[in-house]
């Protein structure tokens, strides 16, 4: 995704099981291989995770997308 990855849409990387098909790969972008998941970033669950995401995504919305 050239021009980043917009709040809501999954990487078009990650495979049905929700895996990364770049990972250990040198076309992995860098923000993904520098990420490090956390407990206060990751919770207790993948549903924990997501919902967490989903809030990031929207506290760092551009403003026109707000709502």
């Amino acid at each position: 995704m050239p021009r980043g990855k917009p709040a809501g849409v999954p990487c078009v990387q990650l495979d049905r099981e929700g895996r990364c098909r770049l990972y250990g790969r040198s076309e992995r972008p860098l923000v993904c291989v520098r990420l490090r998941p956390e407990p206060a970033m990751c919770g207790s669950s993948r549903e924990d995770a997501l919902r967490r995401l989903e809030r990031l995504e929207r506290m760092t919305a551009p403003e026109t997308s707000r709502g």
